[in-house]
């Protein structure tokens, strides 16, 4: 994965607070109805909502995080529901941080 995409995903606190709501999706979108949160993945309107923003603006943070490779982005009839890639994100995660012991 390109860490220069990934480092950009990651500069951003709207990324960022998507990249925790998503964490625990049962207890931020336990109310959708859909899909399981935690199984499926949340829906893009929810996340637009949770965030308070139009779903064009949330649509090109969850691409960003996409491309980053820290979340997954399936489609469900009409929708599309996005779920982190633990595993991604905790290899950046050592990556950063053998990189600052350099």
């Amino acid at each position: 994965m390109d860490k220069s995409t990934q480092i950009k995903a990651m500069a951003s606190e709207t990324r960022m607070l998507i990249l925790r709501l998503l964490a625990e999706p049962q207890n931020h979108f336990g109310h959708q109805w859909s899909a399981d949160p935690r199984e499926f993945g949340v829906c893009m309107t929810l996340i637009a909502e949770a965030l308070a923003v139009a779903q064009p603006t949330a649509s090109r943070h969850l691409d960003i995080l996409r491309q980053a490779g820290f979340i997954t982005v399936r489609k469900h009839q009409k929708w599309s529901y996005c779920k982190r890639d633990e595993t991604a994100i905790r290899e950046h995660l050592a990556w950063l941080g053998r990189q600052l012991l350099v």
